[in-house]
């Protein structure tokens, strides 16, 4: 039994460093996708770094990544900078994969 016990130990440790691993990467790529969206938005340096801020806390709205969607569309709109929702979530795919590679390499 006590293999047993070690094993679902062992299982549920696995999991939890899996499921903290996603949320790191979910986190730096929404970073980088604020980055990302701060520079066609003309914004720089700390004013750039804020706005990336603010692209990881909009992601604690709801659950999935529709609401740093919404933000970020909401802000290009309201900038009146062209945008569309595909190019958006096709940015959001390259830097997930990016955020991988960093948290990853660390």
């Amino acid at each position: 039994m006590a293999s047993f016990s070690e094993r679902e130990q062992a299982f549920e440790n696995k999991f939890k460093h899996d499921a903290e691993l996603r949320f790191k990467i979910i986190m730096r790529r929404n970073k980088l996708v604020g980055l990302w969206a701060a520079g066609l938005l003309g914004h720089t340096g700390d004013k750039a770094e804020e706005y990336a801020k603010s692209a990881v806390e909009s992601d604690f709205e709801k659950p999935g990544h529709d609401d740093v969607i919404a933000k970020l569309m909401a802000d290009f709109q309201a900038a009146k900078q062209e945008m569309s929702e595909h190019r958006l979530l096709k940015q959001m795919e390259e830097m997930l994969d990016e955020a991988q590679r960093q948290i990853t390499a660390e």
